[in-house]
């Protein structure tokens, strides 16, 4: 499915781009250009990314830093 129309950019686009340790829209941005003229992809793209990189990764793990 296409989640960047501007850019024509897929959500395999962006899972490929996880598997190969993208893990958060600035870097993909770089990567793929997602997001780059209207902005209107940036939470799906954000969605897809972190599904992703549970997939890849496994679960991530919040620790709250001592403030």
């Amino acid at each position: 499915m296409f989640v960047c129309i501007c850019n024509s950019i897929t959500d395999k686009q962006i899972r490929k781009a996880a598997k190969k340790g993208v893990d958060n829209l600035y870097e993909l941005r770089d990567e793929l250009g997602v997001a780059s003229s209207c902005g209107s992809c940036a939470d799906m793209a954000q969605s897809i990314l972190d599904d992703a990189n549970g997939e890849c990764f496994g679960p991530r793990l919040y620790v709250p830093s001592s403030a």
